[in-house]
C-alpha cells in the first residue's frame, strides 16, 4: 500500500478518523437559493471516504455574504438542506465538519440586504479585492468589492451571536465538527490584521486586542460543540483581497497559544502560496506551530501524496487538506492507496452551473456513485 502514513487512522479531538486525507473546503457556488439540495447530497456523499469533509464556506447571516450561490446557515430551510446532505455522507461511513463564513469587507452592495453596505473592522476598502455577484440581467459574475463601514463595538456581540446560533444549527444538522473561518482575508482574518484592523477601542492595536473578537467566536462555538469537535482554519501570511500584515507570525504563534489553552480540536493552515507567488513560511515557523499548539494541526495547499507523506513523517503535521484534487478525484484516498493516476479537474466548472464538473467525475473503476 502506497503512503501508509497518510492513510493511517488518527484522532481530530474527540472524533476518530479513518484517514488523515482532508477534504479542504471548496467553494462550489452551485446553491441559487443558499439551500443546499440533492446535488451537494450527492458530492459530498461521493467524497465520504475522505478522513473528514469540511464543507464549502457557509455564510453564518445574510450580512455574512459576498458571493452569490453560496450556501448558508441561518434558516430553517438551509439548516434541513445541510442535513440531508450529513446524513448522505454519515450512510457512505463519512465523517463532516461545516465551515462557519463572514466574507466581511469581501462584498458589494449587491449581495448585501436592502443594499446595505458590507461591514469590517475598519472602513478600508480591499485594494484590487473581488466579489461575486448577480447582475440585473440574471448573469453572475465578479465586481470589485464595496467600500465597507467600520463595525461599532456594540455590534460585535450581535455577530458573536450569528456565529452561535449557526454553530447551532449545525449542530441539529448532525455535522461531527465545526470549523471557524478566520482565514483568507475574510471577517474574523481582517481583525487580525494590522493592515485591515485600524481600531482604537478594545478590538484593535495590540496582538491580543486585534484577537479578541475571533476568540470570542471561538469561545461561542465551543460552548455549543465542545472545544474537542472544533476546529480553525487561518492563513498567515497571505496577500489576498489587498489584505496586509505587518506581525503575521507573531499573531499566528499567539493565537497557537490561545486555542491551545481552549483545547481547540485542530487548527488549519493554508499556505502562503496555494493560490501562486513565491510566499513561504518562515524557517522553523512549522516546528513552532507545533510546539505552540496542542491539538491537531492540518496544512492544505498545492500538496500531492508524496509531499503530505513526507509532512506528516517529519511531524510538522497530522493530516493533510486537499481541495483542486477532490473537485475531480472523488476517491481520492483510494486512488492514493493504489497509486492511482489522478484526473484533472475543468477549471471552467469550478464555479457555478449543474451536476457538469461538480457529481459527473468517475471513479477508478470508471464508473459513477451518483444518488437518486
Amino acid at each position: 500500500m502506497a503512503y501508509e502514513t497518510l492513510l493511517a487512522a488518527t484522532q481530530l479531538g474527540s472524533l476518530s478518523i479513518p484517514n488523515r486525507v482532508i477534504m479542504a473546503p471548496l467553494t462550489r457556488a452551485r446553491t441559487p437559493d443558499s439551500v443546499p439540495g440533492k446535488m451537494q447530497e450527492a458530492y459530498y456523499g461521493q467524497r465520504a471516504g475522505a478522513g473528514l469533509i469540511i464543507s464549502e464556506a457557509t455564510n453564518i447571516s445574510p450580512t455574512a455574504r459576498g458571493y452569490v450561490y453560496t450556501p448558508g446557515i441561518w434558516t430553517d430551510e438551509q439548516e434541513a438542506g445541510w442535513k440531508g446532505v450529513v446524513d448522505a455522507v454519515h450512510a457512505k461511513g463519512g465523517r463532516m465538519a461545516l465551515q462557519l463564513w463572514h466574507v466581511g469587507r469581501v462584498s458589494h452592495e449587491m449581495v448585501q440586504p436592502n443594499g446595505q453596505q458590507p461591514v469590517a473592522p475598519s472602513a478600508l476598502k480591499g485594494e484590487g479585492a473581488q466579489c461575486f455577484v448577480e447582475f440585473e440581467d440574471g448573469t453572475a459574475g465578479q465586481h470589485p468589492t464595496s467600500t465597507p463601514r467600520a463595525l461599532e463595538t456594540d455590534e460585535l456581540p450581535g455577530i458573536v451571536e450569528d456565529y452561535r446560533q449557526a454553530a447551532e444549527r449545525a449542530k441539529r444538522a448532525g455535522f461531527d465538527m465545526v470549523e471557524v473561518h478566520a482565514a483568507n482575508a475574510y471577517l474574523l482574518n481582517q481583525f487580525l490584521a494590522t493592515g485591515t484592523n485600524k481600531r482604537t477601542d478594545q478590538y484593535g492595536g495590540s496582538l491580543e486586542n486585534r484577537a479578541r473578537f475571533p476568540l470570542e467566536v471561538v469561545d461561542a462555538v465551543i460552548d455549543v460543540y465542545g472545544a474537542d469537535r472544533v476546529g480553525i482554519r487561518m492563513t498567515p501570511f497571505i496577500e489576498l483581497f489587498g489584505l496586509t500584515d505587518d506581525e503575521p507570525e507573531a499573531m499566528a504563534f499567539y493565537m497557537a497559544d490561545q486555542l491551545s489553552k481552549r483545547g481547540l480540536a485542530y487548527l488549519h493552515l493554508n499556505e502562503p502560496n496555494w493560490a501562486g507567488g513565491d510566499i513561504q513560511f518562515p524557517a522553523g515557523f512549522r516546528e513552532q506551530m507545533r510546539e505552540r499548539f496542542s491539538g491537531r494541526l492540518i496544512y492544505c495547499g498545492n500538496y500531492d501524496a508524496a509531499h503530505a507523506e513526507a509532512r506528516i513523517s517529519e511531524n510538522t503535521t497530522d493530516a493533510v487538506a486537499f481541495g483542486r484534487p477532490y473537485i475531480a478525484n472523488p476517491d481520492l484516498p483510494e486512488r492514493f492507496r493504489v497509486n492511482a493516476t489522478l484526473t484533472e479537474p475543468n477549471h471552467e466548472t469550478f464555479y457555478g452551473g449543474d451536476e457538469k464538473g461538480y457529481t459527473d467525475y468517475p471513479f477508478m473503476n470508471n464508473g459513477y456513485d451518483r444518488m437518486d
